[in-house]
């Protein structure tokens, strides 16, 4: 894949989406469901291989290994683009275009990002990682077994030919991402406190909570841990994603959404998300909405009671029976508040230290490469497996903590025997 095409274009090239301040925000709904970008800010080449539970859907994520996969915030900018699609189709505009004209600086300033030269660099990068991630999917494949796009099938920067200077760019959207956008119920809105997430796993977890939760009533939505991790496309091992996810509930500052963990019968805590719209900048949850949650319950909850054809996830989405009803009068809706939050102080407590067992933590390794240099942290952590593993009695009440501890006490002891 190319660098963007320079175009000299005249004086009266008109730009034909100019900065909207108070843009209501959409996202692509079916890329809120499911797995189609990396969620790390580092170079991913590894693809993503995700099937749907019943096997109906899948998607495959490819990267080029010189700019690496798309991420979640690169996905910012097919949002912004979203959102003016959309306000065009609200304003009954016809002829919608797929190829967008833009200002790069209003772009930036919409997505909450600086407008600096680095971030004009950076917003250079992620445009070729979305024209150079590949996806093959057949959702919404029509009459074909697999659509194949990109995000974008290209773009090109603007420069007036008289004085040089940049006029914007355009954007050509795919035409997957174009039809998903401007098919009935497409869209969805976001709050614009999404913005601000700086984890990539978190503002996942929004996604998924404003599409599962966001319409579902009072009783919110429920899922599996490693229903969440499957969904999720994240790279590493489950245990991690689930001591991170369990970490984001404890913390539980998902704008517009409350997050409660919860027990199930198979053993892997449950993730319920319910609706708080105090919490946010405040969003319609509109009667589609709320519509389309009480429809997918009643379909769920019928394939689970169906026994041997519902699936793992949807068993674990109605483990509770719970369907989706608005709540009950204020003061039981302050009950349930208040034991929510006691639920993720109390079950958060007992599952944290347990879920940062057999691996090492970010800030593990960072502490220890700081203060023990030299190491093969993994070997080492091997090695302390085994060691703990060799008694009963060493069954250490925090893994983290205790795998410090052993590492330092090797160091001091062995240190000797690095090379200088």
């Amino acid at each position: 894949m190319s660098r963007a095409r320079k175009q000299a274009v005249g004086e009266q090239f008109d730009l034909f989406l100019p900065y909207i301040a108070d843009l209501n925000f959409r996202d692509q709904r079916e890329m809120m469901e499911r797995p189609f970008f990396s969620l790390a800010k580092s170079k991913r080449i590894k693809p993503i291989d995700y099937n749907s539970p019943d096997g109906k859907l899948w998607v495959h994520v490819s990267a080029n290994p010189d700019y690496g996969m798309a991420t979640i915030w690169d996905a910012d900018i097919l949002i912004y683009c979203a959102s003016m699609l959309a306000d065009m189709a609200r304003r009954g505009q016809n002829d919608i275009p797929r190829k967008l004209h833009i200002m790069p600086y209003d772009l930036l300033r919409a997505i909450g990002r600086p407008t600096t030269g680095r971030a004009y660099e950076l917003l250079g990068q992620a445009l070729d990682r979305l024209v150079s991630t590949t996806i093959k999917t057949n959702i919404r494949a029509e009459n074909r077994r697999e659509a194949t796009f990109s995000w974008l099938d290209g773009w090109t920067q603007l420069v007036d030919e008289r004085t040089e200077r940049s006029k914007g760019m355009t954007l050509e959207l795919s035409n997957w991402f174009y039809e998903g956008v401007l098919m009935k119920g497409g869209v969805l809105a976001i709050d614009r406190a999404y913005f601000s997430i700086s984890g990539g796993r978190e503002r996942w977890l929004y996604k998924v909570a404003r599409k599962h939760a966001g319409g579902a009533g009072g009783g919110g939505f429920a899922i599996s841990m490693p229903v969440l991790f499957e969904k999720s496309g994240a790279e590493g091992a489950y245990r991690r994603f689930k001591f991170e996810l369990l970490k984001l509930a404890e913390k539980n500052a998902l704008p517009g959404y409350e997050l409660v963990v919860e027990q199930s019968a198979r053993g892997e805590p449950l993730l319920r998300m319910l609706r708080n719209d105090a919490k946010g900048e405040g969003l319609t949850v509109s009667a589609e909405d709320i519509a389309e949650g009480r429809s997918a319950f009643e379909q769920l909850a019928g394939n689970a009671m169906a026994g041997e054809g519902a699936t793992t996830e949807q068993a674990e989405k109605v483990s509770s029976r719970k369907p989706p009803e608005p709540v009950k009068p204020p003061r039981d809706e302050e009950e349930v508040l208040v034991d929510a939050r006691s639920l993720i102080k109390s079950t958060v407590a007992g599952l944290s230290d347990a879920a940062t067992r057999g691996f090492m933590t970010d800030d593990t390794i960072e502490l220890l490469r700081r203060e023990c240099p030299g190491w093969d942290l993994y070997n080492l952590h091997a090695e302390f497996e085994a060691w703990v593993n060799a008694s009963a009695e060493r069954s250490p009440v925090n893994w983290q903590k205790a795998f410090i501890g052993w590492v330092k006490r090797h160091h001091e002891k062995h240190r000797h025997e690095l090379r200088g």
